[in-house]
Order: C-alpha cells, then sequence, then structure tokens
C-alpha cells in the first residue's frame, strides 16, 4: 500500500513524498432536505460498502448510531427526518 501512496504523491507536485487523501473536493450545497438525507445516508454507508461491518450503526465512529438510538463516541445534533 505504501507504494500506492509514494505513486500517488509522485504524480502531485505539492507533496514532497507520499499522498493518502485526494487534495480535490467538490462541495455540494445542502438546500433541501432531499439532498441532505442523500449525502448523510452516504456517509454513513461508507462503512458498509468498504466492508468494515455490515450495518451503519455498527460502525463505532459513525453518526449512524446516534440515528439507530445508540450511543455515539460524541453529542451529535440529529437532522430532522424527511416528511413526504
Amino acid at each position: 500500500m505504501l507504494w500506492m501512496m509514494e505513486r500517488a504523491g509522485k504524480k502531485n507536485s505539492q507533496n514532497l513524498s507520499f499522498q493518502l487523501w485526494q487534495q480535490d473536493n467538490h462541495p455540494i450545497e445542502l438546500f433541501d432536505p432531499k439532498i441532505l438525507h442523500q449525502k448523510l445516508d452516504y456517509i454513513h454507508n461508507n462503512p458498509v460498502e468498504a466492508g468494515i461491518v455490515e450495518n451503519p450503526e455498527a460502525y463505532l465512529y459513525s453518526s449512524a448510531r446516534d440515528y439507530y438510538g445508540l450511543p455515539g463516541l460524541i453529542d451529535v445534533l440529529l437532522v430532522e427526518p424527511m416528511v413526504e
């Protein structure tokens, strides 16, 4: 894995050697509840897609736990559920 980070670092002139994270970002304005919930679901499902856990609420470092009524590591302000 180190060789992959080194290769990525050499491709980017802003690095001295290694690169782990992408340096670009694509901000998305959360202008309505539908978009907000879509992005929240995406974030909560990342550990599932990565094969770390089977369910979003099982990931200790996720706010998904709070949404399932489980204790999280930090206090989280929950987003109101969507009303359709």
